[in-house]
Parts: C-alpha cells; structure tokens; sequence
C-alpha cells in the first residue's frame, strides 16, 4: 500500500465557472480570466452548467443573462438551492434597469452589462471571490479528510460553497464518521479562518455544568464553579462554535439556546447587560431530530434556526473505497507518532477490513489499525491479527466448485422435501433422467428415505 502523507498544499487557482450561449463571447471570456490566473470553465448553457458544480467545485460562477432552456436567473436560484454561498455575477447585453433588479433581488453578487468592460470584470471577480472567504486560499481546509469517495466529494463540494456564507449548519451522521473533521473544514475555509473554533458536547457532562460551559457563570453560582468563566458564545466571537450532539440538550437549555440564536446575544459576566455574539453555529447529531421532535424532546424551533443548511456525512460502510486509502493514512500518521518503521498490511487483511462491517465507521477503523500495529511482531500485520480484532473466525469465499456442490445438494434436498422422496417424480422436477438422479443422490449423500412421511 502506499503510504499516504498529509501536508499543506500549495496555494490553488480559484476556479470560475463561465456560462454563455455565445461561443465567441465564451471564449473570450475564457481567455482574459485565464491570463489572470484563474482556472476557468466554460459550458454553453445553464443545464451543462448545473452538471459541472460538483464535478468543479468552482469558487464562484459567471453567467449570461438570457439563454435558451434555462436563463440567467433560473440558474442562479438552482445554484443557491444546491450551493448555498456561492457567488454568481451576471452578464447580459440587455442592460435594463428591470433586468438589473431582479438579478440583484434574486441575489446576484453583481450585474455587468455586454460588452464587458475588462477591469470592471476583473474588479468584480476579485470583490466575489474576497467574500466567498476564498482569498489566499489552499486546499488546507480539506487536508483531514482522507477520501477517495465520489459521496464524500460532494459533501466537501457543498462545504467549500456554504463556507463562504455565515449560514448555521447542522451535520448528521452515525458516531465516527467525521462529523466534527467536516465542522473543522467549513471552518477552514472561511473568511473566519483566523478566529478560534470551539467545540463542546452536549451529551458529554451534566445539566448545570453544560450551561454553564455554553453561557459563562459567575463564582458560586453552583457548587462547581470556584471562579468566573466566560460561555464559548463569548469564547468562539468572531470565529465558529461547533455544538456536538444537540439532540442531547436538555429543554431548559434548548430555550435558552434558542434566545441567544433569535437575539444573537448574551450577557456578560455579573451584568444585566447584553452584547451583541459575532460566532458562526454549526452543529452534529446522530439523533433522528425529527423523531425527537415528533415525541417532543426537541423543539422545532431550535431545530429550524440551526438547520439552515443541512449535511448527510456517509457511513463507513457507504464508502467503502475509502478503507485502503484510510488505513494507509492511519499507518503513516502512527509511524511518525512512534518513529517506528512504517507497517504494511498483507493483502487479504486489507480485503478483511474492506469488507467489513464498521458499525463505529472511521473511528472503529483507526482503533482497529492501531490495535493491529501495537500487537504484530512483523512489519507485515496478518488477516489473523485483524480477524481478531474484529472478533470474527477465519473467513474465506468458498471455491466455484465447492459453491457448485452445496447449491446442488440444497436443490436435490428441496426437490425430495416436495415430493416427499418420490425419486421419479423428483427426477422430473429437475428434468433429469432417474439414474442420473440417483447418481446425484449418491454423490452428495442424501437418501430419498429420509424424505417420506412416516
């Protein structure tokens, strides 16, 4: 296996995504942003359009006004449907005051007029790309998340465009999937980079102790608290909270949770006063929150104003292509916290782990690895150390022949329990002749007399 290494990346192109009609105009296009560095697409209509977001990842769209099948204005709010955040600039030689209107209503960073004026074009791009939080950007804020899953690609698609936004996002997943890498992604890729990112569970402490760590209290306020300490509203200012498991929050605090996300408030420390909280929400759960609402241990209200854009993270065993990949990572990231040599898995404990079930999904899978490096002898870890791990005895598919044989006697058996023994009728059944039969009897072991009634 090839070991896998995790390193900053170099500094990319941003990606634009250019859609006209008009194959001169495209092309010219094309050119000038290309001389400026960027690393352009370009697609003749909003259908070709909408097929290529996912596929490109683009850092921010242009797009001709009028088209056929799909206009300007019809892609802009599919982008913002499927691609919360990013940015799109249109363009159209009709310059009408009413055409101006609705694009920007419809919310189209910018409406430029054909022919386009270079500099305007290039000033223009520059001021979308600087709110979308893509300035300076590199392929960093990905770098955790080890991946070669078409599904994984389209999560991390639709993080880098809502990472640009403000927006409040919930991720679900099962536990160990990487909710929280995802968190720390979105967080990466923002214009709030440089502010802190916090985090805190809210199915990992007690009721009083949990307020406390989200709001701040003040020395005394209960038995606990020997000094005063600021919530991470205030802690995360400028930069993310990321709220771990809020399906665990008990009700009194969802009402006050709910406040401070209606008020964008809270009071500080030993005062009445308020101030204003500057901190992006993102938050996870392995909760069906729905159901948790349906029987009424979560409002509805919370669960709106945190759900804004919403994140399904795949399972393990939904991207299983990832395994390899993952455990190659593992490896590589256990050799340089040890400065042991690096270990390599035989092939068929690679297809054991492929395999698989993974209930605790990556995290199960890194502890597995670990395990499997902490008790091999060799640098070559063995299906069995694995199979021990995993709690399962020697597995192996059976042969063509061996699996022949057993569908062969499970058929015979099947046919004699019908005909309750009757070996010319059961011979019929299989279109077989009766020595035949009895010869297939014969070979797997099986007596017509244990077949009839008694």
């Amino acid at each position: 296996m090839t070991p896998i290494t995790v390193t900053p990346q170099a500094k990319r192109k941003p990606r634009l995504l250019v859609v006209d009609d008009d194959p001169g105009l495209l092309r010219l296009l094309t050119i000038r942003l290309r001389a400026e560095n960027y690393d352009v697409e370009a697609v003749e209509n909003g259908l070709a359009a909408l097929a290529a977001l996912a596929r490109v990842r683009p850092d921010l769209v242009l797009t001709d006004l009028r088209m056929d099948q799909m206009d300007g204005i019809g892609l802009l709010k599919e982008i913002q449907s499927r691609a919360p955040g990013l940015r799109v600039i249109i363009l159209t030689a009709h310059g009408t005051i009413p055409d101006a209107v609705q694009a920007t209503q419809s919310g189209a960073f910018a409406f430029l007029t054909k022919p386009v004026d270079k500099q305007e074009l290039l000033d223009q791009v520059q001021k979308a790309l600087k709110v979308s939080g893509f300035a300076d950007s590199t392929e960093d804020w990905r770098a955790e998340i080890i991946t070669r899953s078409s599904v994984m690609e389209e999560k991390l698609s639709q993080v880098h465009m809502i990472a640009g936004t403000d927006a409040r996002v919930m991720i679900f997943g099962e536990s160990g999937t990487g909710k929280e890498l995802l968190a720390r992604a979105i967080h990466k890729a923002s214009a709030r980079r440089s502010k802190p990112f916090v985090t805190i569970n809210c199915g990992s402490m007690a009721e009083n102790l949990l307020e406390s760590e989200l709001f701040g209290h003040v020395k005394g306020a209960f038995p606990e608290a020997t000094r005063d300490q600021q919530g991470v509203f205030a802690t995360a200012d400028g930069g993310t909270l990321l709220i771990e498991e809020v399906g665990e929050l008990p009700m009194r605090l969802q009402i006050k949770l709910l406040r401070v996300l209606q008020d964008a408030q809270i009071r500080p420390l030993g005062s009445n006063d308020v101030i204003a909280v500057n901190t992006r929400i993102i938050s996870t759960s392995n909760r069906d929150l729905k159901q948790l609402i349906a029987t009424g241990q979560f409002r509805e209200d919370l669960f709106y104003r945190l759900n804004v854009v919403h994140i399904d993270i795949p399972s393990l065993n939904r991207r299983r292509e990832d395994i390899p990949l993952l455990v190659a990572h593992f490896l590589e990231k256990i050799a340089k916290e040890t400065g042991q040599q690096r270990h390599i898995y035989a092939p068929e404990a690679v297809e054991l782990l492929v395999g698989a079930d993974w209930p605790g999904n990556v995290r199960q899978l890194e502890n597995v690895v670990r395990q499997n490096v902490a008790l091999t002898t060799s640098p070559i870890v063995s299906v069995e150390l694995v199979q021990a791990a995993l709690g399962v005895g020697p597995a192996r598919l059976p042969s063509f022949d061996e699996a022949r044989d057993e569908f062969t006697r499970n058929y015979l058996s099947q046919i004699l329990q019908i005909t309750q023994g009757n070996v010319s009728q059961a011979a019929r059944l299989a279109r077989r002749n009766r020595t035949d039969f009895y010869k297939l009897l014969a070979r797997h072991a099986l007596s017509p007399d244990e077949f009839k009634l008694r």
